[in-house]
């Protein structure tokens, strides 16, 4: 028999090829209404295969736990409990496509090996991300070179504890302690750069 499928209607609320994985999380959201409706388990093998083919980022967003993914995105770890995050978001509004930044990506002799063993309290989860960079950032600055003014305007606000690119950009963050400062730091950075998208968020 086959599937019971539909439609929906989906409301974006962050800018296009952002770097956030908003189209692989929209996927999963779709592959588990697909489940939904016709009764299937998310642990279902199937839902997986179908997330698989979809995208290499689609399996993690199945369930919303945050997890360390190696390979193209096909082997993920054992959920990891964080501790809820403040962060800041900010998108230059100029698009970037994956494939662009990736024919930049020199690449690494060893990638990064290291254990699924990731800090729960706040300054040292901080210490532990401070030794992990984003590989990509440094294509994607030679992609787009507005990234890097992104991320010195996001390590000179007060507060920022941590300062990274999201994904393969273009989308940028800092990290602080408390959603106060997050949000100090909205204000100030949008006062200075009315041109970018600019939203403090929470994580986990």
């Amino acid at each position: 028999a086959g599937l019971r499928a539909g439609n929906f209607l989906l409301e974006k609320n962050i800018p296009v090829a952002a770097g956030l994985g908003g189209g692989s999380a929209d996927a999963a959201a779709a592959l588990r209404l697909v489940a939904r409706v016709n009764a299937l388990a998310l642990d279902d093998p199937r839902l997986m295969s179908a997330a698989r083919a979809t995208g290499a980022d689609v399996p993690v967003c199945l369930h919303p736990q945050a997890r360390i993914m190696r390979g193209i995105g096909e082997r993920l770890s054992a959920p990891i409990a964080l501790p809820a995050l403040s962060a800041l978001l900010v998108n230059p509004l100029v698009p970037l496509a994956t494939r662009e930044v990736f024919g930049k990506f020199a690449g690494r002799p060893n990638g990064d090996n290291h254990a699924d063993v990731v800090p729960k309290e706040f300054n040292r989860l901080i210490e532990f991300l401070q030794q992990h960079n984003n590989d990509l950032a440094d294509a994607a600055c030679a992609c787009a070179p507005v990234i890097g003014e992104i991320l010195e305007s996001l390590r000179a606000l007060p507060g920022a504890r941590l300062v990274r690119m999201s994904g393969s950009g273009p989308t940028c963050f800092a990290l602080f302690a408390t959603p106060n400062e997050s949000t100090a730091a909205a204000q100030k950075l949008r006062a200075e750069r009315p041109d970018w998208w600019i939203q403090p968020a929470a994580i986990g």
